[in-house]
Formats: C-alpha cells, structure tokens, sequence
C-alpha cells in the first residue's frame, strides 16, 4: 500500500531512485509532491509496455513510499514513471531472479 512517510509539504517534485536495485522481488519506491491533484505511477517493460500502475489518486502534498511486488514478472530491465501535474520522471530498475 501507499504510504504518506513524511508530514511536512516538500518544496518541489522528487523521484528517488528504488531500493533495493538490483532487486527481488520486492522494491521501494519514494516520491514527493509539493501539490495536491492527480498522481500516477507507472511501471514499464523494456519495451515500453505498461505493467503495472500502482498508483492512479488524487494526493495531498506529502512524501510517499510504495512497495512493488515483481513476483510475476521476468528478470530484466523495468522503468517507473511518475506523473503529478506538469512533472513527469522516469527511472529505471532491475529485477533480478
């Protein structure tokens, strides 16, 4: 589940980098937005293909950490993206079996 980890308003848009990385098959993912509205997460295959998206909501400002269960998927090269108004950001992840 999502989780609201911090509970001051953060000044700007951020998306950290998973721990652990490589991982298996459990990782965290940490972002922090300064604005309520709509925020999505979501997780891609190396070809671009949507996988997943764990998280579609209206938030409040805050910092959150999600936990993302790769279990059903292959190793390889995967990317997450956030998106919360004008800011997107993707990074990329690697799960390893």
């Amino acid at each position: 589940g999502l989780q609201n980890i911090i509970e001051e308003t953060p000044v700007k848009f951020s998306l950290s980098q998973n721990y652990p990385n490589p991982f298996n098959p459990v990782t965290n993912i940490k972002f922090s937005i300064p604005n309520a509205g709509l925020t999505k997460l979501v997780i891609y295959d190396a070809l671009g293909r949507i996988i997943s998206q764990p998280v579609n909501n209206n938030l409040q400002a805050g910092s959150y950490e999600i936990e993302f269960n790769a279990a059903g998927y292959a190793s390889g090269i995967y990317y997450y993206k956030i998106i919360s108004g004008d800011f997107s950001e993707t990074k990329k992840m690697i799960l390893t079996k």
